[in-house]
């Protein structure tokens, strides 16, 4: 049995919903793999050392992963545009800390752990993404990647996702899964 762990960092959903469909894709591949999704406030180092498989996301800002700075212009730009959802700020981690906040608290992996790295990005080339260096983060920790970072578009700045990518993140979670599980000899 594999405990699979995902940690993201949403600020309008978008990520949030590519993770659930990672989480899909992860329980089709394996039926009796125990999969969480975590926000980053959830994330404690004790549960994420359980998780043989960590998969890690969240939204591109400024072509790359969010600052709280770029979290505050977030939540600003929201307001502004007459988004007043409760919950707003601590979606975009404002209220505690985002992603790349979470990865540098983070103590090392234990060996043997799996990871793998996903963003939610604009389609444009210039857009960047956040998939890379959270996977550069992910490697420093000591984690074995089991896929190149993977990024997931959004239409716009609060989204909504592009038709067809919650498919695709889906059939992703299960490739994950099936690269990381053990292979046992024939």
């Amino acid at each position: 049995m594999m405990d699979v762990v995902i940690v993201c960092e949403s600020g309008f959903g978008n990520t949030r919903k590519i993770a659930a469909s990672v989480a899909d894709g992860v329980r089709e591949a394996s039926s009796d793999a125990t999969v969480a999704v975590l926000a980053v406030a959830e994330a404690t180092p004790e549960r994420i050392d359980r998780a043989g498989l960590l998969i890690v996301g969240g939204p591109t800002h400024y072509r790359g992963m969010s600052k709280e700075s770029s979290r505050r212009r977030a939540v600003g730009a929201a307001e502004e545009a007459g988004d007043r959802r409760p919950g707003l700020e601590s979606q975009h981690g404002t209220a505690g800390s985002g992603i790349r906040e979470w990865l540098a608290a983070l103590p090392a992996a234990s060996p043997g752990r799996s990871a793998a790295a996903f963003d939610t990005r604009l389609a444009f080339p210039l857009a960047g993404g956040a998939a890379r260096p959270i996977g550069r983060a992910l490697r420093h920790l000591g984690y074995g990647m089991v896929a190149a970072p993977e990024g997931f578009i959004v239409d716009g700045a609060r989204g909504p996702l592009r038709v067809g990518e919650t498919d695709r993140a889906k059939v992703w979670g299960a490739g994950l899964v099936r690269r990381a599980l053990p292979r046992t000899p024939a």
